[in-house]
């Protein structure tokens, strides 16, 4: 049997895909067979010919996996499945027959898996298919990501562990992610002393990191629905501030500290030329991801031939303002895809730095 653990979340977007990538980076230095299982997903997409959730397609793409998509992604849903169990149609043993089955044929071929959850503990429950229950049928014990925090991480688990306890599961440890580095041991202290009476153990992961959470420009792309224009090349680039080009050209050009997404109105020739510009020279260039070009009104002729001659990236937008844009980029909580490398390296190196994987892999044994 191949060794396994599964990684739920107190809560969705708590770092499970994060903490899924470190370990399958780290697990791959010690085991020569790793595999990575999700059991049930709600967000699916087409990968070598076969509809997975996105997570298989990340970890297939980034680890080079050779499993079947089929075997490491079962149960994918559709927007009617929670209807037709409900009504009958579906039935919840058969879905997860269908996932011992996979998991038992992952198994053949695997040292260690890694079997990630969906969401927070209990979704999936209305198709019998929580992260708990899930867990309890692949006899799989619990590594639970938590972002940091006190009151809020224990009032959270003190509702999270009834679930695993109604289901028998096994939960190992509690990681602990998003630290404050300067606050990282003070508060795993009052972690571990506010839980002493726990089972569980409390493991520190990885110290807050924005750049994790900051959107690249190809993401911004496909969040708008708008074609990148200029510069391709530059789609992984992580966007650390959103800048609106309301102000005087002189302020917009001081604004520019860090790499940043600038959102400006068609009608601003001035600063557009200024951008195009400066996106030219090399100490400006690392500092503009690219543009957001709002207004139905026409961008200039020789405006336009100054964007285009420099190959600055933009997306044009006619119909929506820069303020709508900037809610809906300011609402989106960005999710790592295969493409951003970027981002991909830093969690790597956040892994080798941050997690103690043989401590981790001997109290999963």
């Amino acid at each position: 049997m191949a060794k396994n653990l599964f990684i739920a979340a107190i809560d969705k977007n708590s770092g499970k895909t994060t903490t899924s990538i470190c370990l399958m980076h780290l697990a791959r230095k010690k085991y020569q067979r790793v595999g990575f299982f999700k059991p049930f997903g709600g967000q699916s997409l087409t990968f070598r010919k076969t509809v997975v959730d996105k997570d298989v397609s990340l970890m297939s793409q980034v680890f080079k996996l050779t499993t079947n998509p089929a075997t490491m992604s079962p149960v994918v849903l559709s927007p009617d499945t929670t209807h037709k169990v409900v009504d009958g149609k579906i039935s919840p043993a058969d879905l997860q027959e269908k996932i011992v089955s996979a998991y038992t044929e992952l198994e053949k071929e695997c040292d260690f898996i890694i079997v990630e959850g969906s969401g927070h503990p209990g979704v999936g429950s209305v198709l019998q298919l929580s992260n708990a229950r899930i867990a309890s049928i692949l006899k799989t014990p619990v590594l639970l990501v938590t972002g940091g925090g006190l009151g809020v991480v224990v009032d959270r688990l003190a509702m999270i562990m009834a679930l695993f306890e109604k289901e028998s599961v096994d939960v190992r440890a509690i990681l602990v992610n998003r630290l404050i580095a300067e606050k990282r041991e003070r508060s795993l202290d009052y972690l571990r002393r506010a839980m002493i009476n726990e089972s569980f153990k409390i493991i520190g992961g990885f110290d807050y990191q924005p750049i994790l959470a900051n959107p690249t420009l190809r993401r911004i792309s496909t969040l708008l629905d708008l074609p990148v224009r200029g510069n391709r090349r530059e789609l992984q680039k992580i966007i650390y501030k959103v800048l609106v080009g309301a102000a005087s050209t002189q302020r917009v050009t001081e604004l520019l500290q860090e790499p940043s997404l600038i959102l400006v109105t068609s009608s601003r020739d001035e600063l557009l030329v200024t951008l195009a510009h400066l996106y030219r020279m090399p100490q400006y260039r690392p500092l503009i991801v690219g543009l957001v070009i709002s207004g139905a009104t026409p961008i200039s002729p020789i405006t336009q031939l100054i964007l285009d001659k420099s190959r600055i990236p933009y997306l044009r937008e006619e119909s929506r303002t820069s303020a709508e844009m900037y809610q809906i980029i300011g609402r989106d909580v960005s999710k790592i895809i295969a493409e951003d490398t970027e981002k991909l390296d830093l969690i790597r190196s956040l892994a080798d730095t941050s997690f103690d994987f043989n401590a981790i892999d001997s109290l999963f044994s």
